[in-house]
């Protein structure tokens, strides 16, 4: 109650009414900038982990020690009836030479049978012609928009095949080199545009060519890719699917497939946070000088609070009081103004992004938990910077005179 009489009551002294709102204005742009920032982080992130989701699968069981894994049908019908799978893929990467007349390329063929469009969004990402992948006796393909541009495929795709070059397995070390290289010409029927690390080295074909050029047996896989339904507990799933395989095989949700690119999102938001809580602490500044003041002009009400049996402790308590409800205005008024400006940037797309991009405007996404990790910022440096004034309040001696 004290507090807030303070706040709104007029001072003797201009100056001090001056520092209050210089501290409340500082720290709403301060709060303001912090939520901003951030919310441009989540908006990133969630753009990037969508743009990935449409390529990695909620879940992925790849060996753990070797190139291909072997996975029975067995154990493969006893993966399909876990709690929590919508459909399950089986899939096949190999790196590979492609040439196209006087245009070639390295990239990596991935071959994916037919409930490869259940388990990723590949298929909807086309850029140009259709999601058709051909079967062992017509072999056709889907390549990346970069790998298309490096074959030079944008003009006469429908009817130049390409040439690709695979290693073949179980070929002796002693014979003919040309017997280790398996050739086959593919159809190009579309190209998909996802993501510039997917784009430019992703071809995507029939899962049973692909095999049959390599040399795989038909339990044989790179990959078992899995969709979840919407309702599935992802950790028990895994753990359950961990079983059936054992400590051979690796089971890895969407976050550990791609572990250094969300460490360093994270890493990013947090360097972000800390740099712009600078701004805060010197806004804390001029709390202390507003506080330290507003205690020399209330020496006399200090000594009859005192007179009246009013402790140290509960004097203490005025004037910290008295700084959090400054931080507090600020920060109230910076969350305002910061959600509403990113209001009007979703809605109407206020500052555009430069350059070629999947969207031409910075996203936005507000999260609750970064308003609260804000107000808790502030809170703390209120009570930092108001302690030292709200103390030298308190051991003030009793000493009333007559005026």
């Amino acid at each position: 109650m004290f507090a807030w009489r303070y706040f709104k009551s007029k001072k003797s002294t201009h100056a001090i009414n001056i520092i209050a709102w210089v501290t409340v204005v500082a720290m709403a742009v301060g709060t303001a900038a912090l939520v901003i920032v951030l919310s441009i982080f989540n908006g990133f992130e969630g753009l990037v982990k969508d743009l990935y989701s449409s390529f990695y699968p909620d879940v992925r069981i790849t060996s753990a020690t070797q190139k291909i894994m072997v996975l029975s049908n067995e154990q493969a019908q006893r993966i399909k009836n876990c709690s929590g799978i919508a459909a399950i893929s089986f899939t096949v990467e190999e790196n590979a030479h492609i040439q196209n007349s006087g245009f070639r390329t390295n990239a990596t063929i991935k071959g994916v049978d037919e409930q490869y469009k259940a388990v990723t969004g590949v298929h909807t990402h086309l850029s140009n012609g259709v999601y058709d992948l051909g079967n062992s006796n017509d072999p056709s393909l889907v390549l990346g928009s970069g790998i298309e541009n490096a074959l030079n495929l944008m003009s006469d795709r429908a009817i130049t095949p390409v040439t690709i070059y695979l290693p073949k397995r179980g070929v002796a070390a002693n014979a003919n080199p040309l017997e280790s290289i398996s050739t086959i010409n593919f159809k190009p029927t579309g190209a998909f545009s996802i993501q510039q690390d997917f784009d430019n080295k992703y071809v995507v074909t029939n899962l049973s060519i692909l095999k049959e050029m390599i040399g795989l047996n038909e339990d044989e896989y790179s990959t078992a890719e899995i969709k979840l339904t919407a309702d599935a507990n992802e950790t028990k799933t895994i753990e359950s699917i961990q079983q059936i395989l054992g400590t051979n095989y690796l089971v890895e949700n969407r976050y550990q497939q791609n572990r250094s690119l969300f460490a360093v999102m994270q890493l990013e938001k947090w360097a972000i946070y800390g740099i712009l809580s600078l701004i805060l602490i010197v806004a804390a500044f001029n709390m202390i000088g507003a506080l330290t003041m507003l205690v020399l002009e209330k020496q006399q009400d200090v000594q009859i609070l005192k007179a009246m049996g009013a402790t140290d402790g509960f004097v203490q308590r005025i004037f910290l009081s008295e700084g959090v409800l400054l931080a507090m205005t600020g920060t109230v008024l910076g969350i305002l103004l910061a959600v509403l400006f990113c209001y009007l940037q979703v809605t109407f797309k206020l500052i555009p992004l430069q350059g070629s991009f999947v969207i031409d405007y910075y996203p936005v996404k507000v999260m609750l938990t970064d308003l609260l990790l804000i107000t808790a910022t502030v809170l703390v440096i209120a009570v930092l910077a108001s302690w030292l004034p709200s103390l030298k309040a308190a051991k003030q001696k009793l000493s009333l005179k007559a005026q």
